[in-house]
């Protein structure tokens, strides 16, 4: 069997993380107990809260220097002490930054047969996408008509997001941080419109855009946009807290917008956490397969290729440089 690999965390960023701030390492492959498999790592999902974890202020846990990177992955069972799981199959765990991972039999999800490809486990009918339906359709519930916003358009849950209003008969406008991003965004993706936040000014454009209000906001940036779209909310608006990209490289939070923005639009607030959604995955695989099936949901992964690259595609999502949802292809 191939020897495994593993990055660990080397030392804590500052600020956005540098490829050096990691370290590969060889391991042992881990042991097997009663009951327990073990999984060879095909593709692993870079998300942004990873920041967050490697600052320890995420629910899911934190990361210590010297300690290897945690992350969800699709993995091939390679031997197995269960009696639920065999050589072969495809799973959804999270495997880490690494080759091989050993788990308990009730920590892997098998990958069903109708997400092709693999790696949309990860992706569009994984974690991102549904974290989307949760905020779009459980959440947000929106009406035909309504105007969403969703800034990181083209990301994992940003793409999906928005391809999901559109498809409830909403008016989409999306914030994205360069000119092909915003061209991907309403040619491929559908949006209405797209803001590029680095050359115009967001605030003007979404009066524009918006002029009777924002219905609904799917904020996964916080920060500046989140206070800008608060301010342009009209009455009965929803506003969908999620994401912290703007902050994750910050030592401190921002205050956030004063409440009364809130209060004067008569908004309902929600605070999104995906894992409080896991019981209905099923559902969201029922209802969103065959609009991928049909062409009505689409995804751009940004596919790194070697585990030993995967700092330096991190590096590139924390600067906000990826170009769809972020994934490494580690084995094959």
């Amino acid at each position: 069997m191939s020897k495994n690999f593993q990055v660990q965390l080397a030392s804590f960023p500052e600020s956005i993380p540098r490829p050096n701030d990691f370290t590969l390492i060889e391991t042992p492959i881990p042991d097997l107990s009663l009951d327990q498999v073990l999984c060879e790592t095909l593709y692993l999902s870079l998300d942004p809260y990873m920041r967050s974890q490697i600052a320890g202020r995420h629910m899911s846990g934190s990361v210590g220097v010297n300690e290897p990177m945690i992350g969800e992955t699709v993995s091939r069972v390679v031997m197995s002490e269960s009696k639920d799981f065999k050589p072969g199959d495809i799973v959804r765990c999270f495997g880490g930054w690494q080759h091989f991972s050993a788990h308990n039999a009730s920590a892997l999800q098998m990958v069903a047969d109708t997400i092709d490809p693999m790696s949309y486990a990860l992706s569009i009918l994984g974690m991102p996408g549904l974290t989307a339906y949760a905020g779009i359709i459980w959440q947000a519930k929106p009406k035909p008509g309504d105007v969403v916003v969703i800034p990181a358009a083209i990301g994992g849950v940003g793409a999906t997001a928005g391809q999901l209003a559109k498809l409830q008969g909403c008016v989409v406008v999306g914030i994205a941080g360069s000119e092909e991003k915003c061209q991907y965004a309403t040619e491929e993706l559908s949006y209405d419109a797209c803001i590029n936040r680095k050359t115009e000014n967001v605030s003007d454009r979404l009066k524009e855009l918006c002029p009777d209000g924002i219905n609904v906001f799917f904020d996964l940036v916080g920060g500046e946009l989140l206070q800008t779209a608060s301010e342009q909310l009209a009455i009965g608006a929803r506003v969908i807290l999620c994401g912290l990209m703007s902050e994750y490289n910050k030592s401190t939070r921002a205050a956030g917008p004063a409440p009364g923005l809130w209060i004067k639009a008569r908004a309902i607030i929600y605070g999104l956490v995906v894992y409080d959604f896991e019981h209905r995955r099923e559902e969201f695989l029922k209802n969103c397969i065959p609009y991928v099936t049909r062409g009505e949901l689409k995804i751009r992964e940004d596919v790194t290729m070697g585990l030993e690259n995967a700092p330096e595609s991190f590096c590139r999502l924390m600067r906000g440089d990826n170009f769809g949802k972020a994934l490494v292809r580690v084995g094959t």
